[in-house]
């Protein structure tokens, strides 16, 4: 996987492993709630509220589709040596809104991934979560990345960026830092085969998940993504996401991770 997001779609760039949302959301389309998948009509459209991340002219784009599963309405995504996703600009509060809950559906892993690899970088299913900050925390080395991603595609980068991801191997809840910058981290969410072919439900605490990431304070959130790629191992998958819901939580409640 070899990305970048802009604002409204995604930018993919020449450097191997980068993920995550720009910053620079229009005001007029962050919103304080996902649309859910399952109000939409079964088709090729884009479900309302999303966006296509648009790919350069070398990429293959995954295919996303609107489909009847179990009586509801969820996309089903279908890469063949591809890298595409659709996101959506939000605009919430981390220390409100602190439970992502999701559901998805893998019926076979990518069997040459390992995403602590970036040659091998893929994954069936993918939530990423971007967030804003100040820019001027950054250290030298993130700077100088951030501005040449900028200069090479025009587009800012999110302050951070947390990826949901379903591993080959790498146990539940580990944390797999990006090889390019300290301000990209993807957290396993699942790993392995044994819950292939089911639905799984997801429930995470992004404000912690953010905390143990990078160790400091969240700030507010500014899109959600879902993306299934295998541009790196060219091989072909498919995947089901379900509704995306960001709960609201008062920051002296405990919260878990579900298994």
């Amino acid at each position: 996987m070899r990305i970048a997001f802009a604002p409204a779609i995604l930018v993919f760039t020449v450097l191997a492993g980068c993920a995550s949302v720009s910053g620079d959301v229009p005001e007029e389309v962050a919103l304080p709630y996902v649309h859910n998948f399952s109000a939409n009509p079964v088709g090729d459209g884009i479900p309302n509220g999303w966006r296509a991340w648009g790919v350069n002219k070398f990429k293959r784009p995954t295919e996303y589709r609107l489909v009847k599963e179990d009586d509801r309405t969820v996309i089903r995504a279908r890469a063949t040596a591809s890298a595409s996703g659709l996101v959506h600009p939000l605009d919430l509060d981390t220390s409100v809104y602190r439970l992502l809950h999701w559901h998805w559906k893998v019926d076979e892993l990518i069997t040459k991934a390992d995403n602590t690899q970036k040659n091998t970088e893929d994954a069936p299913v993918r939530l990423v979560v971007s967030f804003d900050g100040d820019m001027g925390k950054l250290d030298f080395s993130d700077q100088m990345f951030f501005d040449q991603i900028k200069a090479f595609t025009g587009q800012q980068l999110p302050y951070a960026t947390l990826m949901y991801i379903w591993e080959n191997r790498v146990p539940k809840g580990t944390v797999i830092p990006n090889r390019h910058t300290s301000r990209i981290k993807m957290v396993v969410a699942e790993s392995g085969r044994e819950k292939l072919g089911a639905w799984q439900e997801q429930v995470h605490n992004v404000y912690e998940d953010f905390r143990r990431a990078f160790g400091e304070e969240p700030g507010r959130i500014i899109s959600i993504g879902i993306m299934t790629d295998t541009d790196n191992t060219g091989e072909n998958v498919h995947a089901f996401y379900g509704d995306i819901t960001f709960k609201r939580v008062a920051p002296s409640r405990s919260v878990f991770v579900s298994d």
